[in-house]
Parts: structure tokens; C-alpha cells; sequence
């Protein structure tokens, strides 16, 4: 009684695994004929001047990320539905290298970023590699005390910015800190030779692009790991099934050679 209980809370486990497996395969497959479509459809009512260079046509990555994704979940659909062992397996190991490609690429341009942000941000005060000056621009510092663009103020540094908001040129060794010196008095197009006249605020909003890019990516990358996961699950069981089989039909071929000289 037992042994029938766990064999039937097994195929349910399994069945549960299967169609989980083929419902993730078919939203991504139909997903992938969707931005097919879409990219038929751009890449047709394109007007004039049509770039055919895949780096500058997003109808043509649209299309090769779609066939792409369309190819794969195909085979995933059907190996699941159809418990094709080759189909899952072509499927696994698509996902498979689909995944680490994708790992590689967020890695290195993790790694490639840092690198370009430690070369900005070396011998340099902090949020100078952002590039900016002021919340909205350079003439924010007149509200504060010692920049304060006024007759009575007495500082040295009136109408001027501090030195974080000064360019650094790549010839230049040291850094020249009083270059912010009255450049409130001047006009935006004179002071960007000197300063960065742009405000930080937008600057630190594309900042924080970068935790939606991981944000993003993690939403693509988790369902993929799963679809892995349960393929793997899937083509064990499998596995099992057929091992089962075999040992079953040597089993019966065994009694049938075994009770023939015996009749």
C-alpha cells in the first residue's frame, strides 16, 4: 500500500514537473514569435535609408534574439510534452550556454566598468568621477556661504565652485584647485573649458540605471536557471523510467529462457 502511495505521489511530482517545464517553454516560445513579428514588422515599414548592419538595426537584433529564443523553447516544449530525451537534452544544453554567455558578458562588463570608474576616481575627490558640479548646475553653489556670488560676501572663493568641479586633463598631473575661482560670473559655454558645468542630480540618476540593468537582469536570468532545473529533474526521471524498462524486459526475458526447458 505504501509502495503504491509513493509511486503515485511521485508521478504527480513528476507530472507537476512536466507541465511546469512545458507552460515556462511555451510563454518564452510565443515570446520569442512575438519579437519575431515585431521585428518583421519594423524591419518592413522602415522607410527610406534602410541600415542593414545589425549593430544599428534593432529590427535585426529583435529578429535574432527571437529566433533565437524561439528555436530553443521549441525544443523545449515538445521534449517536455513528448518526454523526447534528445529534444530536452538539445534543450539543456542550449539554455546551458545561453546562461554562462550571459553570466560572461554581465562579468565582464561589471569588470570592464569598475576598472574605467577606479582610473576616473584615482587621486580624485569623491563624486568628481561623476563629472558634474551643483545639484542642477554649477550655479548652485551661490547658495551656499562661502560661494555666495555677493559684494559682502568676503571669501576668496566668491562666485566661484569648489575644485571637485574641476576638469582634469589627462596631460595635467596636478590638479589645479583654483580653477572654480568666479566662474559663476562667466557664461556655461566659457566655464566648461575649466569646469563641469552640468548639475549631479541627472548624472546620479544614470547611476542608478545600473541596479535596474542588474534588476533586469536577474529577472532573465532566474527563470532561465529554472527552466534548467526542472529539465534536468525531467530527463532524470526519464533516465529512470528506461532504466526501469530495460531491467523489467531483461527480467521477463530471463523467466521466459528459464522456463522453456523446464515445459
Amino acid at each position: 500500500m505504501k509502495k503504491g502511495s509513493s509511486r503515485a505521489a511521485k508521478m504527480e511530482t513528476y507530472k507537476a514537473i512536466k507541465y511546469t517545464l512545458f507552460i515556462c517553454c511555451y510563454i518564452f516560445w510565443v515570446a520569442g514569435a512575438v519579437l519575431i513579428a515585431v521585428g518583421i514588422y519594423a524591419k518592413i515599414a522602415k522607410e527610406q535609408g534602410i541600415v542593414d548592419t545589425v549593430t544599428a538595426d534593432p529590427a535585426l537584433l529583435l529578429i535574432a534574439v527571437g529566433s533565437l529564443m524561439f528555436s530553443i523553447t521549441f525544443c523545449g516544449c515538445f521534449g517536455a510534452l513528448r518526454n523526447g530525451s534528445i529534444l530536452l537534452q538539445l534543450f539543456l544544453g542550449l539554455l546551458v550556454v545561453l546562461v554562462l554567455l550571459q553570466i560572461a558578458t554581465a562579468a565582464l562588463g561589471f569588470v570592464f566598468s569598475d576598472m574605467v570608474r577606479r582610473r576616473r576616481r584615482r587621486n580624485v575627490p569623491s563624486f568628481m568621477y561623476f563629472q558634474c558640479c551643483g545639484v542642477h548646475s554649477y550655479k548652485d553653489w551661490s547658495l551656499n556661504v562661502y560661494f555666495e556670488c555677493s559684494v559682502t560676501n568676503p571669501s576668496l572663493e566668491n562666485c566661484g565652485v569648489p575644485f571637485s568641479c574641476c576638469v582634469q586633463r589627462r596631460n595635467e598631473s596636478v590638479l589645479n584647485t583654483m580653477c572654480g575661482y568666479g566662474t559663476q560670473k562667466t557664461k556655461e559655454f566659457e566655464t566648461s573649458k575649466s569646469i563641469y558645468s552640468k548639475g549631479c542630480l541627472s548624472n546620479i540618476k544614470k547611476c542608478k540605471c545600473l541596479f535596474l540593468l542588474i534588476f533586469f537582469f536577474m529577472v532573465c536570468i532566474i527563470p532561465q536557471i529554472i527552466m534548467i532545473s526542472l529539465a534536468a529533474v525531467q530527463l532524470n526521471q526519464i533516465k529512470k523510467v528506461e532504466t526501469r524498462k530495460k531491467v523489467n524486459t531483461q527480467r521477463n526475458m530471463n523467466r521466459r529462457n528459464y522456463k522453456a526447458p523446464h515445459q
